[in-house]
């Protein structure tokens, strides 16, 4: 599967001018010029009207304090930050734009506003304002169609198989579901072509699925950031129609994606890592054509989910962690110094609210060493997946770092995963075989549900999450010479290794906040786990003041009792009945020990 996305922007590079006897219209004059991307002044002359973006000076990436540790605390910090600043900067733009009676869309993720369809008079009117830094072509660029492998694995028809998929078990995950975690309690997001939400592999995990249809609601759950037709489309008639309020795949692409994170369809079609998570997505192609603007406009949903309206934001409504299979190459006109700023500007600040942002490495492999150029791939803050076949090689089609495109030589990618003859959902109950880095990424995502429900108190912790599925990872030496080092790790053709997701889950279990130290002498029984309605915590020699607390998945304390400890045996009784099935996390401390494990909460 080869996913590019076209995109010819202007470097952002604004040259200091001398301009001595130059009047003060004429600094303006080429102030302004400046700040209008070639791409738009050629298509201007010519009288025609373009998309473009309007970049402002200002770009916010805020930084949680350390006292928010929660994931809901972090995403409501940065969201609140971030829409301050787009408010208080881009009021002359609106201005300007409700003057033109332009259509356009304000974004608060990166601090930017997409123009749709603007002349010359608007954009030289934007181009003017001081705390405008430039305006970028917004173009529509068409995708290449999914991958499909000449030959079926083992030889069979491997879309009429029925059973766990050769990468699910590749990975560890059914391991990991012997041990009763399956993603429960876990969002998931993608944002790509859509999403068949009635396949029967994925509407039983879609967040908005009612238990009757008058219960289904696709508030929050579902957004479409495609809102008008693609001018360059030959067919007119997309099969989605636009502004959807519910989840639709106008191509196959996405419903592939989502299937390899959460599907399964009860009958044995085991195709997804984590079949306890649930899932939301966004529509960002219309039919593969996607644009810069739609990217962002995703990004900025996944902060904070909105209504079916687009009003209402919630950042607690956010995924934990969101899959991206699609990337821009450099030779297609993205550089580091154009929009793929504002994209890593996006990515970085998903990150600082608690979202794990996971992305495909690209398939530029046949390129050789330094193959991983495109955005947002080769950015340090992306956590970029690699594809390896079922024999644990790496596909010939996987970029391979260094990183050469910005001159840091970063090894990239950070992992690997199966990627190579996927057999997985597509629209209308199918199942199909795609390939390439589009199809590992999904693998990854899935991963990350598998660990937050067996550690849950980990959610919004995304270097922790990164470091555990890196070190656990099964590493492979580098053959192919784009290492000095051969067997150093990482390395730039796995990374650190292909994932392995039953240990990370054990590192998981393991991992020990160094601000909570634990104790090896304080135990504490919990009966029955998994519980249903009532749940009994042992204690015996705990003395002084005791405090035991329960987490949900977003880490929001669900209980909490208080006592005085007797050093004697005792129960403390819990009741489950108003708290939903899922995973918590408990911790019991007292004033020198503490002591802390999972509950399962079952239906």
């Amino acid at each position: 599967m080869k996913f590019f996305t076209h995109i010819a922007l202007p470097v952002f590079l604004l040259p200091v001018f001398l301009f001595g006897h130059l009047t003060t219209d004429a600094q303006t004059i080429i102030q302004t010029n400046n700040k209008i991307a070639p791409e738009l002044r050629s298509a201007f002359k010519q009288g025609r009207q373009m998309d473009f973006i309007v970049v402002m000076q200002q770009q916010s990436k805020p930084v949680p304090p350390p006292s928010l540790k929660l994931k809901n605390q972090k995403a409501q910090f940065v969201y609140d930050r971030l829409k301050e600043t787009a408010i208080r900067t881009q009021g002359n733009v609106w201005r300007i734009i409700s003057t033109h009676q332009a259509t356009a869309n304000s974004l608060y993720v990166v601090n930017a506003t997409a123009i749709i369809q603007g002349d010359e008079k608007l954009a030289r009117a934007l181009a003017a304002l001081p705390e405008v830094a430039a305006l970028a072509p917004d173009p529509y660029i068409q995708l290449q169609e999914p991958v499909q492998p000449s030959q079926k694995q083992d030889g069979q028809r491997v879309q009429e198989r029925s059973a766990i998929e050769w990468g699910i078990e590749r990975i560890n995950a059914p391991a990991v579901w012997a041990l009763g975690f399956i993603g429960q309690g876990i969002t998931v997001g993608g944002a790509d072509t859509g999403y068949d939400w009635t396949h029967p592999a994925l509407k039983p995990h879609y967040r908005g699925n009612g238990a009757t249809p008058e219960k289904i609601d696709h508030n929050y759950n579902w957004h479409d950031a495609i809102h008008v037709q693609n001018p360059l489309n030959s067919d007119a008639n997309n099969p989605c129609g636009f502004n959807t309020k519910g989840p639709c795949d106008d191509s196959a692409h996405g419903t592939h994606t989502m299937g390899t994170m959460t599907g399964d369809d009860g009958q044995g079609n085991q195709i997804g890592v984590a079949p306890g998570a649930k899932w939301i997505g966004c529509r960002n192609m219309e039919r593969g054509w996607g644009k810069p603007s739609t990217y962002l406009e995703c990004f900025e949903w996944f902060l904070a989910p909105t209504d079916s309206n687009g009003q209402n934001p919630k950042p607690e409504k956010a995924p934990h962690v969101i899959n991206n299979s699609w990337y821009c190459a450099v030779e297609e006109g993205c550089t580091d110094l154009s929009i793929d700023s504002l994209l890593r500007i996006a990515i970085v600040n998903l990150r600082s609210s608690g979202v794990f942002v996971v992305v495909s490495n690209g398939n530029a492999g046949r390129n050789g060493c330094a193959s991983t150029d495109g955005p947002p791939a080769y950015f340090e803050e992306s956590f970029s997946v690699g594809a390896t076949d079922i024999n644990d090689k790496i596909a010939d089609f996987s970029s391979r770092g260094p990183i050469d495109i910005d001159k840091s030589n970063r090894t990239k990618p950070n992992v690997t995963a199966p990627g190579v003859n996927i057999r997985s959902s597509t629209p209308r109950g199918n199942y199909d075989n795609y390939q390439g880095t589009s199809m590992a990424g999904p693998h990854v995502v899935g991963l990350v549900a598998l660990v937050l429900s067996a550690r849950p108190e980990l959610a919004g912790q995304v270097e922790i999450l990164e470091d555990i599925i890196e070190q656990t990872a099964i590493f492979y030496p580098d053959s192919t010479g784009c290492t000095p080092v051969a067997d150093a790790r990482p390395n730039n053709v796995f990374g650190f290794g292909r994932v392995n997701a039953l240990d990370a889950v054990r590192a998981a279990l393991n991992y020990v906040d160094i601000q909570t130290p634990l104790s090896n002498t304080f135990l504490v029984r919990v009966m029955p786990n998994p519980a249903q309605t009532d749940v009994f915590f042992g204690f015996y020699a705990a003395f002084g003041p005791v405090v035991l607390e329960i987490f949900g998945v977003d880490g929001r304390m669900v209980a909490e009792r208080h006592w005085a400890g007797q050093g004697n045996q005792e129960f403390v009784q819990i009741s489950l009945s108003q708290i939903p099935a899922g995973s918590y996390y408990w911790r019991v401390r007292t004033q020198e020990e503490a002591a802390q494990g999972l509950l399962v909460r079952q239906e």
